[in-house]
C-alpha cells in the first residue's frame, strides 16, 4: 500500500543512493557527458518507472547533466512508492557506469537547489488571484488553496508563496526569496552568505530556515525539510 512520507523518513530512506528531499519532492542529478547520453538516461529513468512514471517522475534534460523528480502527483509529496522509484533509477542508471548524487556536475559549485518566492500579505485571499493570474500558474494540489502554494504547470518558475500579516510593514521588504538546500548542504551555503556581507537575522527556527539579509536589510531565507516533521 502506498503511503505518504514526512520528510525524516523520506530522506532517511535515500540519502545513500544520492537522492534529496527537497519541497515534497525526491529530487537528484546524473552528470552526463552528452545530450546523447542524457538522453539515454531520461529512457532508462522513464523505464525504471515503468506504468508510474507519468504519476510520478518529471525530468530536466540539460547539457552536462539530467535532473530528476520524483513526487506523487496525487499526493502532492513522497511516498513509499516514490522510494522504491528511486531506488530502481539509481540501479538503472548505475547500468550505465553514472550515478545518481545531489550535486548538478562533478565539481559544481552548488548542489541541488529549488527556489520559492515568498509574499507577505494582509489579506491573501484578495491578493492570490492577482499573481495566478499575472504568472500564467496554478494551485497546488491541496486542501487548502490559500495555504497551497502557486506553481508553474510548465516546471519553470519558482513556487509562490503567501505568508499572512498581522500588521503592516513598511520598513520592510515583504516579497522575499526562500531557498530549499538539501540539509546537508544548509550551513555551507549559511557561511557564503554571511562571508559574502550578508548578516544573519534569525536562527530560531533552524534547521527549518535560517532568516538573513543582505546589507541594506533586504531579507532571504535558507530552508531545509528538518524540522518540519513535529
Amino acid at each position: 500500500m502506498e503511503t505518504t512520507l514526512n520528510g525524516s523518513r523520506a530522506s532517511a530512506a535515500v540519502g545513500d543512493s544520492g537522492w534529496r528531499y527537497l519541497l515534497g519532492g525526491l529530487r537528484t542529478a546524473v552528470p552526463v557527458g552528452s545530450l546523447a547520453q542524457a538522453a539515454e538516461v531520461a529512457a532508462l529513468a522513464v523505464a525504471a518507472c515503468a506504468d508510474d512514471a507519468d504519476r510520478h517522475l518529471a525530468l530536466d534534460i540539460r547539457r552536462g547533466r539530467v535532473l530528476l523528480t520524483l513526487q506523487s502527483a496525487e499526493h502532492a509529496g513522497v511516498t513509499t512508492l516514490d522510494v522504491e522509484l528511486a531506488h530502481r533509477v539509481s540501479t538503472a542508471v548505475g547500468g550505465l557506469g553514472l550515478r545518481t548524487e545531489p550535486e548538478v556536475a562533478t565539481g559544481a559549485p552548488r548542489s541541488l537547489q529549488l527556489l520559492e518566492i515568498a509574499i507577505d500579505a494582509l489579506d491573501i485571499a484578495a491578493i492570490r488571484p492577482f499573481w495566478k493570474a499575472l504568472l500564467g500558474y496554478a494551485d497546488e494540489p491541496g486542501p487548502d488553496v490559500l495555504v497551497a502554494p502557486l506553481v508553474d504547470p510548465l516546471g519553470q518558475g519558482p513556487a509562490v508563496w503567501f505568508q499572512r500579516m498581522d500588521v503592516p510593514r513598511p520598513q520592510r521588504n515583504r516579497i522575499h526569496f526562500d531557498l530549499c538546500v538539501p540539509h546537508d548542504e544548509a550551513l555551507r551555503r549559511l557561511d557564503a552568505a554571511l562571508a559574502a556581507g550578508g548578516r544573519l537575522v534569525s536562527g530560531d527556527r533552524a534547521p527549518a530556515f535560517w532568516v538573513l539579509a543582505d546589507g541594506e536589510g533586504n531579507e532571504a531565507c535558507i530552508t531545509t525539510w528538518q524540522g518540519r516533521d513535529g
